[in-house]
């Protein structure tokens, strides 16, 4: 399993939150199979969000899209202020 790690600061989250909505599908076609957002409780305007994976090949794709097709129009990430920081992370066992 992969995770696709992305942190942001946003604009506000209703805003921002509406945008990832609209890429629900998206995402659901890129494999994702479980997705996690936090906001830090001292920084209303920053997000974590972690999309997993069944592979790394899966993560990269769907991070290049959100590169070249998302991230790179104001029109489709309304809320996001700043480019976004984003790495393919992998488990790490500690047994």
């Amino acid at each position: 399993m992969a995770t696709l790690h992305i942190e942001h600061s946003i604009t506000d989250l209703g805003t921002w939150l509406g945008a990832f909505g609209r890429f629900e599908d998206a995402r659901r076609k890129a494999g994702v199979k479980e997705q996690r957002i936090h906001q830090p409780l001292d920084d209303e305007r920053y997000i974590y969000v972690e999309l997993d994976f069944d592979s790394a090949e899966q993560a990269e794709g769907f991070k290049s899209f959100l590169e070249a097709r998302v991230w790179s129009s104001p029109e489709a990430s309304p809320g996001l202020d700043g480019t976004p920081r984003a790495r393919i992370l992998e488990r790490v066992e500690t047994g």
